[in-house]
């Protein structure tokens, strides 16, 4: 069952040097207080795992944090490259970063296996993509060995399987937890449920504690058995984006661009917005 803690004693517990991070969120409900609260721990060697790295990504890869990064797209939405996250591809700064892509559909797959307690899953979409590399053995440039043809038993055509997703740790926001530790998130869904289920352990910052939850149009509950660590985070998400909450600061988005393109930049931020800020008090 769920325990409610604080953040800074969630991710004391369940997150430990060398394991594989997942933290989900699709445009919005992005856990970017735990993201950076991870930082202020300061965790190293992490494999982090996300669809689209986004400006989270960006900050943890920056400050030392991650030595491998699973993805299936990597950019400052709107706005254009994520700086820290090329440094420590091109130049090895700070840590060199070694690299497993994928495609979107592939990454929601693999989550899905996980979830679903299978070692791999099935798919078309890598065929022609280069992914997979040219013959097919899942060793392209950015390759993985995570990528395998795979013969159809009934049709005998070629497919793709990929290995399951399977993370020690997956973090989300959702606005809502009951006293349980029950989760309720609704609005635009990515994998969460999915990278949850999938992980060994998880955690869940949430704007609201409720004494019940009460339905919600197309909402996702994540039974309190399936969550580790419930954690009370007003804003959780910003500069993404809580639906019924808060809004999507852009400006913050835009502003990255200048913070993430310079290493003293990017070190001033780190020190005044994170290591020297309290919890859920960054600023752009």
């Amino acid at each position: 069952m769920a325990e409610i803690v604080s953040l800074a004693e969630a991710v004391r517990r369940a997150i430990r040097d060398s394991d594989s991070v997942a933290m989900e969120g699709f445009t919005h409900l992005i856990p970017f207080a735990a993201g950076h609260e991870v930082i202020r721990q300061r965790r190293r060697d992490l494999t982090l795992i996300r669809m689209t790295p986004d400006l989270i990504y960006d900050q943890l890869i920056g400050a030392g944090c991650a030595s491998k990064l699973i993805f299936s797209w990597g950019g400052n939405p709107g706005v254009g490259s994520l700086h820290r996250f090329r440094d420590a591809v091109e130049h090895g700064w700070p840590a060199p970063l070694d690299l497993e892509e994928h495609s979107h559909a592939g990454m929601a797959n693999r989550y899905v296996a996980g979830a679903s307690g299978l070692p791999f899953a099935v798919l078309r979409g890598y065929n022609g993509t280069g992914l997979a590399g040219e013959d097919g053995t899942g060793l392209a440039a950015h390759g993985t060995g995570t990528i395998r043809p795979i013969s159809c038993p009934f049709t005998g055509e070629t497919l793709t399987a990929v290995a399951a997703l399977r993370p020690d740790v997956a973090i989300i926001h959702a606005q809502r937890a009951d006293r349980s530790g029950n989760v309720q998130l609704w609005g635009i869904a990515g994998v969460q449920k999915e990278a949850v289920l999938a992980s060994k352990r998880s955690i869940v910052t949430v704007e609201e504690i409720v004494s019940e939850l009460d339905p919600r149009p197309g909402a996702v509950v994540l039974p309190s058995w399936t969550v580790t660590y419930v954690a009370h985070v007003p804003g959780g998400s910003h500069p993404s984006y809580a639906l019924g909450y808060s809004i999507r600061d852009n400006d913050y988005y835009v502003a990255w661009d200048k913070i993430g393109r310079d290493r003293e930049a990017f070190g001033r931020w780190l020190e005044e917005q994170v290591y020297s800020c309290p919890l859920n008090g960054e600023r752009a």
